[in-house]
């Protein structure tokens, strides 16, 4: 699978948005239960920071009267950028939500949206305003940005050929059970891994990671979800693919969540990808504290069908 054929535009993971009937437990979960801080609030819908990341929100939900997701934003350097991206995707045939303009959401921005192969709705934007944040402090259990977001496809390899064809993401590593290859990391910048895709049997939300401050406070996280009774679907443990830590949890509306730390940055150089195969138990857990990954622990995390793809997919 290539890695890579067309200039890098996009420069980081913004935000995910998701819709859900129980909006009220949903925002409730994510501030007084999974650490993050409501920065901007409407009727039926509400903006979520992190306590360490400029970005304005890095999750927004929405009062929907089915599961969701709404959109995957991403952001670039500058808007000659954003117009240089639309452009590309006009001339490859991609259909646009709507061409570059300033944007109305928290923050402002100059952003254009457009469907992904399979229906996604994908936002790159420019010049959002800095939100005013801080250091998060030693022993602070808060998240400090979102790390990740990965979906479920039943198309991976067309899907993971369109993000490196279209928008630029590089290959880093894949998992594979024998000769199937089940899980797809991608970058946008030097961490291992924003973005990914993991086979399953129908598009959807798999789940969203959240960086800690560290191993502490990425345990003393872990501990407090599970003090208040939230099953851990899988670790603590430690990843060989991104070297970074996990525990996974259901959030309110039945999405997967994360708390991460230590993600491995990489040279853009020297890095060729991997394939690791999951059947070895220390590729997925180096530390080998985490429960046993097998169908019935990742059967979790496929969800339910997503009701957010367009109808149509334009590709």
């Amino acid at each position: 699978m290539t890695t890579n054929t067309v200039a890098p535009l996009i420069t980081h993971l913004r935000h995910v948005d998701i819709a859900m009937p129980n909006f009220a437990e949903q925002r409730a979960f994510y501030q007084e239960t999974w650490g993050l801080t409501e920065t901007a609030h409407d009727s039926g819908v509400s903006f979520l920071a992190a306590e360490g990341s400029p970005e304005q929100y890095v999750v927004r939900l929405r009062q929907d009267g089915q599961k969701r997701t709404d959109l995957i934003a991403f952001g670039a350097a500058g808007p000659a950028d954003v117009d240089a991206l639309a452009e590309r995707l006009i001339a490859q045939g991609v259909r646009l939500v709507h061409e570059p303009r300033v944007m109305d959401t928290p923050g402002g921005g100059y952003g254009v949206r457009f469907f992904d192969n399979e229906g996604r709705v994908v936002e790159v934007s420019a010049d959002v305003a800095v939100r005013k944040h801080r250091k998060i402090e030693a022993r602070e259990p808060v998240p400090v940005k979102l790390s990740h977001v990965l979906m479920n496809t039943p198309t991976p390899e067309a899907t993971v050929r369109w993000y490196t064809d279209h928008l630029g993401f590089r290959l880093t590593d894949t998992m594979c059970i024998g000769d199937r290859e089940i899980m797809w990391f991608l970058r946008c910048n030097t961490f291992h891994h924003s973005f990914g895709f993991v086979r399953g049997p129908h598009a959807a939300f798999h789940h969203a990671s959240f960086e800690m401050r560290g191993i502490d406070e990425f345990m003393r996280g872990t501990g407090r979800l599970h003090r208040l009774g939230y099953e851990r679907l899988w670790g603590p443990g430690r990843h060989l693919a991104g070297d970074n830590s996990f525990s996974y949890f259901l959030d309110k509306a039945g999405n997967t969540v994360e708390y991460t730390t230590e993600v491995e940055t990489i040279d853009e150089d020297t890095w060729h990808p991997h394939l690791y195969d999951v059947r070895d138990p220390a590729n997925s857990d180096v530390w080998g504290t985490a429960n046993n990954m097998n169908e019935f622990v990742a059967a979790r995390s496929q969800n339910d069908v997503d009701r957010g793809l367009f109808v149509a997919p334009p590709m």
